[in-house]
């Protein structure tokens, strides 16, 4: 009998594809197959998967980029992409689709309530994104991330709590080394994208600790390619070891040394500090429009496993001060790591996967 067909749909940024990748993992290990139907911005993720997974690339756009010109293509581009979905669907015959939101997730979500195949989305934050948003009530399922999620009106969501990567589910409340009279790690992310706030703060803020402080801080910052040689230069300038990358593909490991996190409050990112257990301040997107990021990290400083500042607040000063705060106090920071791995959900990936399977058994 051939093994029943997921396909994943997701797209966009790391913070769709990373919970995407999860349960592409866990689903190939209970012995299913896997299709992951993304685009060409979403297809630089994809790096991470394992090679078990087809990768499908589907056109799709959004109305969020581009002139007059390019959103006049837009619908066009979607509906190609629905299209060649239906198509690839009768052929396929998917068991179930899923989607983790990004225009990319349109085509196969769209394939799949036209054909009438089981279909569920994830939504990763607080509040549903623009696409999540579209097919909350075309789906037979929506899971949830982060708890609450606010949903439509009549629609109900299951908690399953944020997938994480393999890599980062091994380093489940991996041991935490308190911040002392040595070499201390502070991890820097602004997300997949990077964040030119975090950039044009971070640097300044680390320069202000105590002497005592700052010549033990060793920094890993991700930057903005346009902001990389400008980081790297104020750090060298002020005699801060520091490694600016764009990205960085061992966050796991990196958050796992790390005495401290400052980082934007993406669902990715609380999932990862929530399953390892490590001390963060965060700074929520302001410009999100949902404002979902402030809603990711309530969980964590409720628990008080975090300091959130906001946008509007941020400033070298105020950010030294807090840090320095938790590089101080080795009790306090040692406190908030084991209390952020309250918040965590190891089993999102296993509360995901019966999802699925529970949809194929209902077919």
């Amino acid at each position: 009998m051939t093994a029943p067909l997921l396909v994943i749909a997701a797209g966009g940024t790391g913070g769709h594809m990373f919970p995407a990748q999860a349960l592409a993992e866990h689903m190939l290990a209970r012995g299913w197959r896997v299709m992951l139907s993304t685009d060409a911005r979403g297809a630089r993720y994809t790096g991470g998967f394992p090679s078990d997974v087809v990768i499908e690339q589907v056109a799709s756009a959004t109305f969020a980029r581009g002139g007059a010109a390019a959103k006049l293509v837009v619908p066009f581009r979607i509906t190609g992409g629905v299209m060649k979905a239906v198509m690839d669907f009768r052929r396929l015959k998917p068991a179930v689709v899923v989607g983790f939101g990004g225009y990319p997730s349109i085509p196969a979500l769209a394939a799949a309530t036209l054909l009438k195949l089981p279909r569920m989305i994830h939504e990763q934050n607080g509040v549903l994104g623009r696409v999540n948003q579209l097919f909350a009530k075309r789906v037979d399922a929506v899971a949830c991330g982060t708890w609450p999620t606010q949903l439509p009106e009549g629609i109900e969501g299951y908690h399953t709590g944020n997938p994480v990567r393999g890599a980062i589910a091994e380093r489940h409340a991996a041991p935490y080394i308190a911040p002392g009279d040595y070499p201390m790690q502070v991890l820097v992310l602004g997300g997949s994208q990077g964040a030119r706030i975090l950039s044009d703060v971070v640097p300044e803020a680390v320069a202000k600790l105590p002497d005592e402080i700052r010549r033990h801080v060793r920094v890993s910052h991700q930057a903005r390619a346009e902001d990389e040689d400008r980081v790297n230069a104020f750090y060298a300038e002020h005699g801060i070891k520091a490694d600016v990358q764009t990205f960085f593909t061992d966050v796991p490991n990196r958050m796992s040394e790390a005495q401290l996190v400052v980082a934007r409050s993406g669902a990715s990112t609380v999932a990862d500090l929530s399953i390892i257990g490590r001390p963060s301040i965060l700074v929520p997107l302001a410009a999100a429009i949902r404002d979902e990021q402030t809603a990711n990290a309530r969980g964590l400083v409720s628990a008080d496993a975090a300091v959130m500042i906001p946008e509007s607040k941020l400033d070298a000063d105020t950010l030294s001060e807090h840090m320095a705060a938790v590089l101080t106090n080795p009790r306090a920071a040692s406190e908030m790591a084991n209390a952020a791995l309250t918040v965590g959900r190891p089993d999102a990936t296993d509360s995901l996967a019966a999802l699925v399977e529970h949809l194929a058994e209902r077919r």
